[in-house]
């Protein structure tokens, strides 16, 4: 995950709460998630609260959120069950301009047949 993310531009390694984290212009767009309700495995991906009720309804079996959570504009990412294509392009959102996750944003939609296990 770190080594796709810091493809981006302005992407850096940071810490929030105390973990690793990756931030763009100071704004957190992933880390590992630190309350004990996440699984372990997860990432945390910084994401719209309507984008992320999207992504779980396609496929609660990678993405989740738990009552933590849920007042969060995050999702909870089951890092096992992701393939590393849809990975890019959830990590891309936040670096791109807003024509460009519109697009992404149906891309991932559309690639939900392809979510398998592929990361190791």
């Amino acid at each position: 995950m770190r080594d796709i993310a810091l493809t981006f531009p302005g992407v850096e390694e940071s810490t929030s709460y105390g973990a690793p984290a990756l931030k763009v212009k100071g704004q957190r767009i992933a880390g590992i998630p630190v309350n004990r309700s996440a699984e372990p495995g997860s990432l945390g991906l910084s994401i719209a609260i309507e984008d992320r009720d999207e992504l779980i309804a396609a496929a609660p079996d990678v993405y989740y959120v738990t009552d933590h959570y849920v007042g969060y504009p995050c999702v909870l990412v089951r890092m096992s069950r992701i393939n590393e294509d849809v990975l890019r392009e959830l990590l891309s959102m936040p670096t791109s301009s807003s024509r460009e996750r519109i697009k992404r944003k149906r891309e991932i939609a559309n690639n939900r047949s392809t979510v398998e296990t592929h990361m190791g």
